[in-house]
């Protein structure tokens, strides 16, 4: 590692002593927490498929990294809140990172830096980032260890704003900027991922809604035949089209629905008892109703289920429309309520990991970013679930888990025989540490 002799003072008045700092530590790591991740990650070996699937047409005489380096490299950096390509120039020399993508930590050569990363990036076709995708949600059906009796597809988009001349960046009125606006899908229990597709920056259609379902649909049944699906979204996300698919290949939905003028009609008289109860009582009223409503277009009528609530601010109605048979006020609070869950998933995918980072010119490589930050949402989830289920972190979000855990300073010797971690002795978490280490190396 490069090495700086320059030394700058520092609180020159503590102890009548001053105090000079340098950058000459040595083979001092930030991010030894990272080595619990690779230890996830043999594991679930969610790098090592997407790597399987990747052609790599490049002369062997040429190649100085393998592609699982360059996959490793990126992810563990993602991981540890660096998630700009840029950032493999600072960190191609560190010691863990090294480890972390198989090479000794101060004998073998630097990682990739920045450019031979962004021609990876930009090195895909349109077959292998589909083969991701549906790799991506292989490793989400294997990571359970029986097929479930339910899943929870919660659906949502969400902007990722553009700066410069990224293909397909569009702008979006409702956000006032060029975006991309990504499909984020969930399982809505669990919190897993199972698919992130980069869209331009407009509403999804339903017919595009329909015919990623589909393909998710049929790669989900064709392992699980007797799994029953819930698809759940928001009123982007309410179509005919959604409505037919799912009634056609038995798939429960639960979608958000804008009350048309005619609802809004069949909806009056449940509005004004609600206003009559609050006159009546002088308290906030909240009362469900539903309808068998029918649009000109649709084939069929469907269950809408109505919420009401008056207070003294006003009347605040909501709809949804679902083909679930339970009770409606169950539908709405539990059922449908739950899908706000989702957003804190997006909140790490996109703020945690900052994958809204798309600042590649090709929209495939900018696809490819999505993906790569996707498998460090699959690591950090399953980080948590694995590694943290019996402590106080079980629910802590990704940030405070890279802080507490990841974003750990060590000292990496490596002898002959053997690479020897030195930690900090006051490390606050070294017992929590120490149980996962035997835990996760038994």
């Amino acid at each position: 590692m490069l090495k700086n002799t320059k030394q700058i003072p520092l609180f020159k008045d503590i102890f009548q002593k001053s105090v000079e700092m340098d950058f000459n530590g040595g083979d001092i790591s930030s991010d030894c927490g990272l080595i619990l991740l690779r230890q996830i990650e043999s594991e679930i070996n969610v790098i090592k498929q997407i790597v399987d699937i990747l052609p790599d047409d490049r002369h062997p005489s040429y190649v100085r990294h393998v592609l699982s380096q360059l996959v490793s490299q990126r992810v563990y950096q993602i991981c540890a809140g660096y998630e700009d390509g840029n950032d493999c120039n600072a960190m191609k020399s560190d010691p863990i990172f090294k480890m972390l993508c198989g090479k000794k930590p101060q004998t073998d050569d630097p990682l990739a830096s920045q450019p031979t990363m962004s021609r990876f990036e930009n090195s895909l076709s349109r077959s292998d980032l589909y083969r991701i995708a549906i790799s991506i949600l292989d490793h989400f059906i294997e990571s359970y260890k029986k097929p479930p009796k339910a899943i929870i597809l919660d659906f949502d988009d969400t902007d990722d704003p553009t700066h410069g001349a990224q293909q397909l960046s569009l702008f979006n009125g409702y956000y006032d900027e060029y975006c991309y606006q990504p499909m984020h899908i969930y399982e809505g229990k669990s919190g897993k991922l199972v698919a992130t597709i980069l869209r331009p920056g407009k509403r999804p259609s339903g017919d595009e809604i329909v015919s990623i379902l589909k393909r998710l649909v049929a790669r989900i049944r064709k392992a699980w035949p007797e799994v029953q699906i819930v698809v759940r979204g928001d009123s982007h996300y309410s179509s005919a089209q959604m409505y037919e698919y799912c009634e056609a290949h038995n798939v429960k939905y639960l979608l958000g629905f804008k009350a048309t003028k005619p609802l809004q009609k069949m909806i009056e008289d449940t509005l004004q008892r609600a206003i009559e109860l609050y006159h009546y009582h002088d308290h906030p009223v909240k009362i469900y109703n539903e309808f068998q409503y029918q649009a000109a277009k649709w084939l069929q009528p469907h269950r809408v289920i109505v919420k009401v609530e008056y207070n003294d601010k006003g009347s605040n109605v909501r709809c949804i429309i679902t083909n679930l048979t339970a009770r409606r006020k169950m539908i709405y609070e539990t059922a449908y309520c739950g899908r706000g869950a989702m957003e804190l998933m997006i909140k790490e995918h996109k703020n945690h990991l900052a994958s809204d980072r798309l600042s590649c010119t090709d929209f495939g490589a900018n696809q490819f970013r999505l993906f790569l930050h996707s498998i460090a949402y699959v690591l950090m989830h399953a980080f948590r679930e694995k590694m943290l289920k019996s402590t106080a972190y079980a629910t802590a979000q990704f940030d405070t888990i890279r802080l507490k855990f990841l974003k750990v300073g060590a000292r990496i010797i490596e002898l002959k025989t053997k690479i020897k971690i030195h930690v900090a002795g006051s490390y606050p978490l070294k017992d929590e540490w120490t149980r996962m280490l035997i835990a996760g190396f038994a």
